[in-house]
């Protein structure tokens, strides 16, 4: 299962990734970046092409080598102000206050321990700091919910570990943080891994 895994979830989350009515979901949260960046969870590099000029210099961190590759690839060709980072999202290299901005885009379903993940991205943040977020996560209706339980971990086995039902506002809120806008809503794609969490927080 482990080779199976390192083979088939880059090639499947890259292609899920890829998803062409993602973009303006990606254009709307990358969008709003500004100043010293981390990405958290780059993937294979996707969210380049929408970082603004307030972007002065972005972090892009991911823990997959296959995936940082590919990101390399295309910073290259898009962003030279990326740097890529192996790394995982629960122990981030960084300094307390150290960035101004915190991106994920679907993301934190696959980090083991999200939370833990969420109290160092509040950690290296500045005070006046953002994090910037689109995520998929547990939907509001029963029968709905029913199913993403159901699933997860069977999916999570060969999706690289994504869980369908985590409540992504209360793990942000839970980490320190203080949600300025949110809106929540299904996207394209089934409903059980479709309901979308799109907004920015800030530390409390």
């Amino acid at each position: 299962m482990g080779i199976y895994r390192k083979i088939f979830f880059p090639r499947l989350c890259d292609l899920v990734m890829r998803n062409e009515l993602l973009r303006p979901y990606r254009r709307r949260v990358v969008g709003g970046a500004h100043g010293e960046v981390l990405e958290i969870g780059v993937g294979s590099g996707l969210n380049f092409e929408f970082y603004p000029d307030a972007a002065h210099e972005i972090i892009a961190l991911e823990p997959d080598p296959e995936l940082i590759e590919k990101a390399r690839r295309r910073a290259e060709a898009s962003s030279p102000r990326a740097t890529l980072l192996n790394a995982s999202a629960e122990c981030l290299p960084l300094e307390d206050d150290s960035v101004d901005t915190v991106v994920t885009t679907w993301t934190l379903c696959t980090i083991p321990d999200a939370s833990r993940a969420l109290e160092e991205m509040r950690r290296v943040l500045r005070p006046s700091g953002t994090l910037l977020f689109v995520e998929h996560g547990l939907a509001p209706e029963l029968n709905v919910r029913k199913w993403q339980h159901r699933l997860t971990p069977l999916w999570g086995c060969i999706s690289g570990g994504c869980r369908l039902n985590r409540p992504i506002d209360e793990l942000i809120t839970t980490a320190g943080f203080s949600i300025d806008q949110l809106s929540v809503g299904y996207g394209p794609g089934p409903k059980t891994a479709a309901y979308f969490y799109e907004g920015s927080a800030r530390p409390r």
